[in-house]
């Protein structure tokens, strides 16, 4: 383009110098035959300006149809690119969230897998306990008789025996009693409220009796779940966790499993174990979605500048 400037410059300017000289006013007789042919040589250049002239304008226009397209074209590029983009990340998100989703349903098919070994090991202990105690009264010494042989009934009493109340020199010392089994309840509701006063080594006891005596009824889960919040509460973090998995493992579906998988996501969170933490809360919303633990979950997590896919 600058190129054809110049030519065109040049031609312009060699035109107007012709002009000029031939428009100069000579007298008669100087004329001659070779300023007319100067004159005639001069329109020749004005008319190659002419033309040229007009060529470099069709080019020049045939340049800027032709950038025109090639920016349209750019700019439609750049468009389905950025739609290709934003393609690929909704169905990385799709995708990123059908696995979590897949492997939350996993996590808790193992959990219940987990809590019905459990259960199993509770009930064959039961069992076993129940034939010990069968084999005791089995074994036991029948009460109509004495070792060797000996009649207790009353015509083998001596007659100068002892007083009416008191054991015969050839009775057998009454048994120790049995302890007896705390109520399920009372010993249940105490705990709580010896927690709620902050008694935690008294509640702490009431729900190891819980859990001791009566392994299989649901409030177990609930007692093992409060001696969590006791570890928790007392900062005793490692412990606390240890006390909720056993909730989720043993006791899946307890009312109190929610809870228990938040307060293990923030017991790890305080123990700046973020990646375990973020892990346990993700569990909980993709498991208990409409929990008010869901939504302290999703607080928490919005906090922490975590994504939360799959909500």
């Amino acid at each position: 383009m600058q190129i054809s400037r110049s030519i065109r410059n040049r031609i312009l300017a060699a035109a107007l110098f012709a002009v000029v000289i031939a428009s100069t006013p000579m007298r008669a007789h100087a004329v001659s035959k070779e300023i007319i042919e100067l004159q005639t040589q001069v329109q020749q250049l004005l008319d190659m300006v002419q033309r040229l002239q007009s060529t470099l304008d069709t080019r020049f226009g045939v340049l800027q149809n032709l950038a025109q397209q090639t920016a349209d074209q750019a700019k439609q590029m750049s468009t389905t690119v950025n739609e290709l983009q934003q393609k690929l990340n909704t169905q990385n998100e799709t995708v990123g969230g059908k696995v979590d989703t897949v492997s939350g349903q996993v996590q808790s098919l193992n959990d219940s897998v987990d809590e019905l070994k459990t259960r199993i090991a509770k009930l064959d202990k039961t069992v076993q306990d129940l034939q010990g105690q069968l084999q005791n009264m089995q074994t036991a010494p029948q009460p109509g008789a004495m070792p060797g042989g000996v009649p207790t009934g009353a015509a083998a009493m001596p007659s100068s025996g002892p007083a009416s109340g008191q054991p015969g020199a050839g009775q057998a010392p009454n048994s120790p009693q049995m302890s007896q089994t705390p109520p399920l309840q009372q010993t249940f509701q105490s705990g709580v409220r010896d927690y709620n006063a902050g008694k935690y080594q008294v509640a702490s006891d009431e729900f190891q009796d819980v859990l001791h005596y009566y392994p299989l009824d649901d409030l177990a889960g609930t007692a093992q779940f409060y001696l969590g919040e006791i570890a928790y509460q007392q900062k005793r973090y490692d412990e606390a966790v240890n006390a909720y998995n056993t909730v989720l493992e043993g006791f899946s579906g307890n009312p109190k499993a929610p809870a228990a998988q938040l307060h293990k996501g923030l017991a790890l969170l305080a123990q700046n174990k973020k990646d375990a933490g973020v892990h346990e809360l993700r569990l909980l919303i993709q498991r208990h979605p409409r929990t008010p633990e869901a939504a302290s979950a999703r607080t928490k997590l919005n906090g922490l500048g975590v994504k939360i896919v799959g909500k």
